[in-house]
């Protein structure tokens, strides 16, 4: 019997007809804080990004400039998407391996080669479809990926166990499954960044641990966020991004778009932060 994953969050975080979300994502693009029209100086070697992930009226436009990055680049066949666990329930570090995720674009197919291949690299990876049930991480990056590449499939990964250590030891699955096939499979890192306060203080936090980022230093990151308290949801899955560009030999990453959650809603004294980042080895 096939697994099939409902949606936990459309109706809320993004529109639960296709047409609407067809026009969401469209909107999303073309927003003034999107992609839109923007030539980019290409880099080239692509290897991964960070997206943020919250309601699609208020990252929706942040997160598109990373989709529009890989489209640029590659039509990947699978995406390997990591995000934090919010309600922290299930196994700490989460996958499924098998099934289909439903979206209103239709149906997205996970692929059980590459996940079994990630468990066999990284034995604490746990199957488990209970950790995904309400989890909203990975959720909102499944439409995006359908709308611009629709015949690929996902493998997705949950984590509550966001460690330097875990992070460390999904990088070498990462590496030893991917290689060099980054036109083939594809590594997304699923994260907002700081939490409810204001817009000059989540902006100002955000772009101290941006710049730990840009440098790909993940203990610097990880003391900023520490000191500076930092309310990073997903970092263990940027902690990964950051370790698996290492591993692949990244010589340049770029800041593709920050904003926070005041730049999208007339909200602008308890915001979310919002970035979308890019890693290249700049061949």
């Amino acid at each position: 019997m096939v697994i099939r994953r409902k949606p936990a969050v459309a109706g809320a975080f993004y529109e639960d007809d296709a047409e609407s979300l067809r026009r969401r994502i469209e909107w999303s693009i073309n927003h003034s804080l999107g992609p839109g029209a923007i030539q980019r100086a290409r880099i080239g070697g692509l290897v991964s990004v960070i997206v943020p992930h919250a309601g699609y009226v208020y990252s929706g436009p942040i997160a598109a400039h990373s989709y529009v990055e890989i489209k640029a680049h590659y039509d990947p066949s699978t995406f390997i998407i990591m995000g934090p666990n919010h309600y922290g329930v299930g196994a700490p570090v989460a996958i499924m391996d098998d099934g289909i995720w439903e979206t209103p674009l239709g149906d997205v197919e996970i692929d059980s080669e590459v996940a079994k291949s990630l468990i066999n690299a990284f034995n604490d990876l746990e199957v488990d479809t209970y950790a995904f049930e309400k989890e909203h991480s990975v959720e909102v990056q499944v439409p995006f990926i359908k709308y611009l590449f629709p015949r690929s499939k996902i493998v997705p990964i949950v984590v509550w166990e966001q460690t330097i250590d875990v992070a460390r030891r999904m990088a070498l699955a990462l590496k030893h499954v991917i290689g060099d096939r980054f036109s083939d499979i594809f590594f997304v890192a699923s994260s907002d960044l700081n939490h409810y306060e204001p817009h000059d203080i989540t902006t100002e936090k955000d772009m101290w641990v941006i710049q730990q980022i840009l440098k790909l230093e993940p203990e610097g990151f990880l003391d900023v966020m520490e000191r500076l308290n930092v309310s990073v949801c997903g970092f263990g899955a940027i902690l990964t991004a950051m370790e698996y560009s290492r591993l692949q030999g990244v010589r340049h990453v770029e800041l593709l778009k920050h904003a926070t959650s005041g730049d999208t809603s007339t909200n602008r004294v308890e915001t979310v932060g919002y970035a979308s980042v890019a890693f290249y080895r700049g061949d």
